[in-house]
């Protein structure tokens, strides 16, 4: 975990600048200004796998690629501020620079709270299958037919899924007593990723809010989602697969 460094250093270098202010002592001063860059250089290495996971991880047309945009912009506000207060600091005065180290705290705590809130709730980047899915699994596949998609699925056992983005569109694939079945891998309530939830019994669950559909008929068999999922012929080669 990359993100507690530019936390505590950025952190650490507005109360260091702070206490200087209030007790006149220079050498405070001084660990402010070195634990500034400090935080500005961890901060970038630590946006590098946050990047990674907003282009790779994060659904699109999901409550979390909203949050996610929001945490971003938060997040290079706060490196712009401390960058520009610890040039203002390089000259006289504290003024200006403690102005914009203490506003640049203040988006860096709300971008954490959103960063959180993405690992958290939406669960960005963590692991949590259950007993029996197996490894996450993602393919993509040339071709719009069902058949690439029950060939996508072969290798999947029991109440296991994975995801295949065909043509741009992510189709979650899963293997039921009823045999293979394909269906939008976005819920309708929040846009969770349904491929990364729970397959059982012919049902799936979102993993964000608990919404249950039939993967067969895309019926929703629990809330809070309202309206029923796309699902796709896995077995009749003249079938295409409709807009998601």
């Amino acid at each position: 975990m990359l993100i507690p460094f530019p936390f505590a250093f950025l952190s650490g270098a507005w109360g260091f600048r702070v206490a200087a202010a209030i007790s006149g002592n220079d050498d405070l001063k001084t660990v402010a200004r070195y634990l500034a860059p400090a935080g500005l250089v961890a901060g970038l290495v630590a946006a590098v796998p946050g990047l990674v996971d907003y282009l790779g991880s994060v659904p699109p047309q999901s409550s979390a690629k909203e949050r996610a945009t929001k945490h971003a912009l938060f997040n290079v506000t706060s490196l712009a501020l401390f960058a520009a207060g610890w040039l203002a600091g390089r000259k006289r005065g504290n003024a200006l620079p403690i102005a914009l180290h203490s506003v640049g705290t203040a988006t860096l705590c709300a971008g954490g709270w959103m960063g959180g809130t993405l690992a958290y709730r939406n669960q960005i980047g963590v692991d949590h299958r259950y007993a029996n899915a197996g490894k996450w699994q993602e393919q993509g596949v040339e071709g719009e037919t069902a058949v690439a998609l029950e060939e996508a699925a072969n290798g999947l056992e029991m109440n296991q899924m994975k995801l295949v983005k065909v043509s741009g569109k992510r189709v979650a694939v899963g293997r039921t007593g009823k045999g293979y079945a394909a269906f939008q891998d976005r819920c309708t309530h929040k846009g969770g990723p349904l491929s990364d939830g729970v397959l059982m019994c012919g049902t799936v669950q979102c993993p964000w809010h608990g919404s249950q559909f039939d993967v067969h008929t895309g019926e929703v068999k629990a809330g809070p989602a309202e309206v029923k999922i796309e699902t796709y012929d896995v077995h009749d080669s003249r079938k295409k697969i409709r807009s998601i």
